[in-house]
């Protein structure tokens, strides 16, 4: 059975989403992709794990960095869990190319090259948005590009973290 609960971020409504121990969802209401990988019935419920993410939420959105991550399961492929825990790894702050990821999928797998186009379709069927933070990922020169949320949302997610580093 997966769960479901509402935060009211200040930059518009989310869903978590949770199979009761783990967060297994995290989109902006109305998303490109939203909660595309739920059960059919999904039902509304307070659990630890939300209060949890909620405490994470809280920290991130007063533009602090969390010093924890909540428990995450990643309901993907393979290439987009190795996306996505590459991901994990940005900086708060920071931003990677979707070439950087690609280079690294690469060289860890022995390859000349991946191609950026493929991690930027992993990028964008990120499930836990924010937290496995897919809107630092931007294109080579810089550029934002694509966000499952918008690129407004994208932007000022980005502006929050820079006011925090200067």
């Amino acid at each position: 059975m997966d769960y479901l609960y509402h935060y009211k971020s200040p930059f518009g409504p989310l869903t978590l989403a949770s199979d009761g121990t783990s967060l297994i969802g995290l989109w902006f209401d109305g998303q490109k992709y939203f909660a595309n990988t739920l059960q059919d019935k999904a039902q509304e419920k307070s659990l630890p794990i939300f209060k949890q993410t909620c405490c994470w939420l809280d920290i991130y959105f007063s533009g602090n960095k969390p010093d924890f991550t909540p428990p995450l399961l990643i309901r993907a492929t393979p290439f987009c869990k190795e996306v996505g825990e590459i991901m994990l790894k940005i900086p708060y702050g920071k931003t990677m190319t979707y070439g950087q990821i690609a280079a690294k999928i690469a060289k860890k797998r022995g390859l000349k090259k991946m191609s950026a186009q493929a991690v930027g379709g992993a990028v964008g069927h990120n499930l836990i948005s924010l937290i496995i933070p897919c809107h630092r990922v931007i294109g080579a020169n810089g550029n934002l590009t694509g966000y499952a949320a918008g690129l407004a949302i994208k932007r000022k997610l980005l502006e929050l973290e820079s006011k925090k580093n200067k």
